[in-house]
């Protein structure tokens, strides 16, 4: 129909919509809350967790194959539901020793699910650790169909991506997929891991075979975890970075990078590319100071709201192992809201994983919509059956109206949709028009047009996603498979003063329409949460004479001196971790108080690109050789990454320590570094750790947590292996001060 014909057609139906519809108050419900963490009521770990949901309105989630319960059996991945994310079904594994597939290698286990739908079934791609064909840790990526969410699963006869040989008799880490169907039409895999870094690859239409050379879009040693999703033009890849599984010092974090394009280079808020050797990502989540650590292997959904959650795990420090310590790792599956802040996805506005209860994922439909039966709520459609999956559905052909109004302003109206060849949605009387032609999408409002063109093979006889937003002055209109980020196509308009009156939806075309939602837009969050901020200096040293009274040191260094205003510490090959404590520590008498901002500026020429294990200098807080958090600028292997680790004792019975660290941002030849303590409510001490690389503008990462009792010492230090470094290279610190916490 053209453009012209089309709108007068639409607002017609709009206009006998608000003429003969009402506007119906549904009754009040108490809000639905959740707290983490949320897979709490049927299991004690649910690792790598994926989500969905599927057509019969429940929302699924996947994970790793571990044990469920602490000195449970092993199970090959797991499977649970929900309908509002407060209460849980657990439906059993995704495979059993018959189902598994049969290419695996008998003791291979199966990790990281990452869900989709496409074609009319469910597709899960898994890594399997070890192959059949080359028996030792030859990862490669799996992928089973489905014909519902909870199966049964049917695993294809091979890996979608093979074991990917390094070259010395050994295999990179082929691990934790993650796919994306793009709007160039094609689908994309993500997969890899510390080991290699992590490619993208093409797949096949229907998903199950790769095809062409893969492109490499991050460094090894940084990131594992990816997802990717897309928004506003952008494609975001995210990966978790630093160490899964270390028990009580566990310190993963999630990162992101940008592109236009699906195959990157995917560079972070800064301008720095993931490919390169001195690292960068901006923080999507990281550990906080509350009970949860290592939060991190993350999924992305989209409530009926519009709001965007993070899925992931994380660890209770305080419970840590789901069996003996230095055994398998606790990390039950969370949830958190995603906040988009300058154009930058940060959970709860980068205030971190909470503790306490957070509104549920919006769920269900206003506007009289029963999502799961959604023809009763529209004037003009066809109650049909559906499927054994779906239930019923509505079937639309010619107009039809919602029977009761939707909400002024910011509404999203969203649905699975069979589309016929034209397919109009109408949202505030006709104020935006949406249509799903032919080719293309196309957004009519306030006199301005945009469009977006559909793949040429896009199927129309399947169930695909359709949803229509307008929030604040800004209309998007995208077609996708599943609401996971992906897309077919996206319109997307900007009308400064668009007014949208509460009127009913009405539509205009042919489609079998099934979970429909109609909901007010979450009210975005776009200021940064809180940050720590240095008041008037306390204390310091400016290294303009020799160390005074107020420096004490553990293992004295003859090879630190003052001078020129510099404390000068050329490296030595002593550490700090496990049993290898012969490292010297730099120490100075901290502030009164129970908060304060430690800073410093480091100087550390740690070269690009070559490997030097671990080469490091920065600030520690320090009880003893076994337990520290120190804030370092790091070499690992190819990397030059900045890192807050942690040791401390976790097994009391012989003394074992256990050691890991959280990244932090951008990694540079100069960089100011922030410590900011303060006490908490249980006396413990808690340290989160800044970076900076011009002294202005600062990145606050991970917190750190020492136990209550005897004050840390805080200090310096400078260590690492000095193989292949000739000279020895040298950490110059220009100053240690004390800043009062605004």
């Amino acid at each position: 129909m053209p453009p012209k014909r089309f709108l007068a057609a639409a607002l017609a139906v709009a206009a006998v919509a608000t003429g003969t519809t009402a506007a119906v108050a549904a009754p009040s419900r108490p809000p639905v809350t959740t707290q983490n963490d949320i897979s709490k009521p049927f299991a004690d770990t649910f690792a790598d967790p994926s989500i969905i949901q599927g057509r019969d309105g429940y929302w699924y989630a996947y994970a790793t194959s571990d044990p469920l319960v602490s000195n449970g059996p092993f199970g090959l991945m797991h499977m649970a539901r929900t309908k509002d994310f407060g209460s849980w079904e657990y439906l059993g594994t995704v495979f059993n020793d018959a189902t598994k597939p049969a290419w695996a290698a008998p003791g291979s286990f199966f990790w990281a699910p990452d869900i989709r739908y496409f074609g009319g079934r469910y597709v899960m791609y898994f890594t399997v650790t070890d192959t059949a064909a080359n028996p030792g840790n030859d990862n490669a990526i799996g992928v089973a169909t489905a014909p519902t969410p909870s199966g049964p699963w049917t695993a294809t006869d091979g890996p979608v991506v093979a074991p990917k040989p390094d070259g010395n008799g050994g295999y990179f880490g082929t691990i934790d997929p993650a796919m994306l169907t793009a709007a160039d039409g094609n689908r994309y895999m993500y997969s890899g891991g510390f080991y290699g870094g992590i490619s993208v690859t093409e797949l096949t239409p229907d998903g199950l075979h790769s095809v062409g050379t893969p492109t490499q879009v991050t460094i090894g040693d940084r990131y594992e975890g990816a997802y990717v999703v897309y928004r506003d033009g952008w494609y975001y890849f995210m990966g978790s970075s630093s160490n899964c599984c270390a028990g009580p010092t566990t310190g993963y974090s999630v990162f992101a990078g940008r592109s236009r394009s699906p195959k990157g280079p995917f560079l972070d808020k800064d301008g720095v590319d993931l490919n390169e050797s001195r690292v960068g990502g901006t923080t999507v989540i990281t550990q906080n100071g509350n009970k949860w650590i290592g939060p991190g292997h993350h999924a992305f959904i989209t409530d009926a709201a519009g709001q965007d959650h993070i899925v992931y795990h994380a660890i209770d420090r305080a419970t840590p192992w789901l069996t003996d310590p230095f055994g398998i790792n606790r990390r039950p599956m969370l949830i958190d809201r995603i906040d988009w802040i300058d154009g930058w996805p940060r959970t709860r506005a980068g205030a971190g994983p909470s503790d306490t209860p957070q509104p549920a994922p919006t769920t269900g439909s206003g506007a009289g919509i029963n999502s799961a039966d959604p023809a009763g709520g529209i004037r003009g459609a066809t109650r049909l059956a559906g499927d054994s999956l779906g239930g019923p559905t509505a079937s639309i052909r010619g107009a039809a109206v919602t029977r009761q109004s939707a909400p002024a302003g910011s509404v999203r109206v969203e649905a699975n949709v069979k589309v016929g060849s034209s397919f109009t949605t109408v949202v505030g009387g006709g104020a935006v028009v949406v249509s799903v032609g032919r080719d293309k999408v196309s957004i009519i409002a306030g006199r301005k047009v945009a469009s977006a063109a559909l793949p040429a093979d896009f199927d129309r006889s399947q169930w695909n996603n359709l949803v229509v937003q307008v929030s604040g002055d800004v209309v998007t209109a995208r077609v996708n498979d599943a609401g996971l980020g992906d897309l077919y196509a996206e319109a997307r308009l900007e009308v400064r003063g668009l007014k949208v009156r509460s009127a009913p939806v009405s539509w205009l075309g042919t489609a079998e329409v099934d979970n429909l939602t109609v909901r007010p837009v979450a009210a975005p969050v776009r200021r940064e949460a809180v940050v720590p901020v240095a008041g008037k200096l306390l204390a310091g040293d400016e290294f303009s004479g020799p160390l005074g009274e107020k420096w004490s040191w553990v293992r004295p260094d003859a090879r630190a001196v003052v001078a020129n205003g510099n404390l000068s510490w050329p490296l030595s090959n002593t550490d700090l971790v496990g049993s290898g404590n012969n490292a010297g520590l730099l120490f100075h008498q901290t502030p009164a108080g129970n908060s304060w901002i430690a800073e410093t500026k480091l100087h550390l020429d740690l070269g690009e690109g070559d490997i030097r294990n671990y080469q490091q200098a920065g600030m520690i807080a320090y009880l003893n050789d076994d337990d520290f958090a120190r804030l370092g600028d790091v070499s690992i292997w190819r990397t030059r990454q900045t890192e807050f680790g942690r040791e401390l004792v976790a097994r009391a019975s012989d003394g074992a320590t256990s050691y890991g660290g959280a990244a932090i941002g951008r990694q540079a030849t100069t960089m100011w570094m922030r410590l900011a303590y303060h006490r908490n409510a249980a006396g413990e001490h808690v340290y989160r750790a800044g970076t900076s690389t011009d002294g202005k503008a600062w990145t606050w990462g991970a917190s750190w947590v020492l136990p209550a009792g005897v004050t840390p010492k805080l200090g310096l230090f400078a260590h690492g292996d000095q193989t292949g470094s000739n000279p020895p290279p040298v950490a110059t610190f220009d100053y240690l001060r004390f800043y009062a916490s605004k």
